[in-house]
């Protein structure tokens, strides 16, 4: 974990429990804030953890599945509300059972690149789970694929992104730490069956295939918990006091939220015309 322990200091703000009833764009917004504040370094490096109950988050492409109308009906019969992010990547599902972590750096501090990026967050990831051979490779058949999904024996548990904004790295992972995978799976590759409706299409969105997905729990035989979890990364952290955002932070925390709910009502104005 070289990149990330040369870090001494880190800041630790835990959102896992208090996030959980609010909208993941929130947690969009809060990561933004703390690019920004990273990066001016007017914060200190920052580790966030966060979860939301039953969202999916929808990619820019997939707000441009033809019946899309169809898509986002399937995702409420099934529980879920989706939400569309003003970036790359597919569609991604948040529940109770899955752990989000954002390490937030510099670029100050040094030029990390975007391999680098992804590699410090595997390397944590490795460090969390010492016991697991976990592999980095794209998986075909899971949702939201890419060269940097985490695997354990064929079998996705994570997949890792990254946003940069003023200076500041947010390399963002999520974790399916309970439940079912091939379960998550499911809802997306219905999500994409009745978004398509057989129609070919202009962008090639994954056949899901929910057998290629897993939680750590069922990959690892044995009852693994977020709150677990998040007590595994304090330790790595060297256990630092929490530090939400402060009052003089509020500020910009309403600049990044208000634009991200005004571009993901404006999307889905889009989505539903």
């Amino acid at each position: 974990m070289a990149l990330f322990m040369e870090e001494k200091k880190w800041r630790f703000w835990d959102q896992s429990l208090s996030s959980r009833k609010r909208s993941a764009l929130e947690s969009f917004a809060a990561d933004d804030t703390l690019c920004e504040l990273v990066g001016s370094q007017k914060s200190a490096p920052t580790v966030r953890t966060w979860v939301h109950d039953d969202t999916v988050v929808l990619g820019i492409q997939d707000h441009r599945l033809p019946h899309i109308d169809k898509a986002m009906a399937v995702l409420e019969d099934n529980g879920y509300q989706g939400i569309v992010r003003n970036s790359g990547g597919l569609a991604v599902v948040l529940d109770s059972g899955v752990l989000n972590i954002s390490v937030v750096l510099s670029e100050k501090e040094g030029a990390i690149d975007i391999p680098q990026g992804y590699n410090m967050m595997v390397e944590l990831v490795e460090a969390l789970f010492p016991q697991a051979k976990i592999d980095a490779y794209e998986i075909g058949g899971s949702y939201c694929p890419g060269s940097y999904d985490l695997s354990i024996g064929g079998k996705k548990f994570a997949g890792i992104s990254q946003r940069r904004i003023r200076r500041g790295i947010a390399v963002q992972v999520y974790l399916c730490i309970e439940g079912s995978g091939a379960g998550r799976a499911e809802v997306i590759r219905e999500f994409y069956e009745a978004g398509k409706q057989g129609e070919e299409t202009k962008f090639s969105y994954p056949e899901i295939q929910p057998e290629v997905m897993a939680s750590l729990s069922e990959l690892l035989g044995r009852d693994i918990t977020v709150p677990e979890v998040v007590l595994d990364l304090l330790a790595l952290l060297g256990s630092p006091p929490p530090k939400p955002l402060q009052e003089e932070e509020f500020e910009l925390y309403s600049f990044y939220l208000k634009r991200v709910l005004e571009r993901n009502e404006k999307m889905l104005e889009r989505t539903l015309e």
